[in-house]
């Protein structure tokens, strides 16, 4: 179900999708992060948005 909503899909992309991906051990860090908080690794790499949009 698409987000239609311009509001609501700032607050979705905010607490979904703004993510960083350690590389490691695959935890979720916020988007400023420098380091994993799980691992302390600096292999980070930002999440892919797969929006599918219609």
């Amino acid at each position: 179900m698409p987000i239609k909503d311009p509001e609501l899909l700032a607050i979705f992309e905010k607490r979904v999708i703004q993510k960083k991906v350690c590389r490691n051990c695959g935890a979720l860090n916020p988007i400023s992060a420098v380091k994993c908080r799980r691992c302390r690794s600096t292999n980070l790499r930002p999440k892919s948005a797969g929006i599918a949009k219609k």
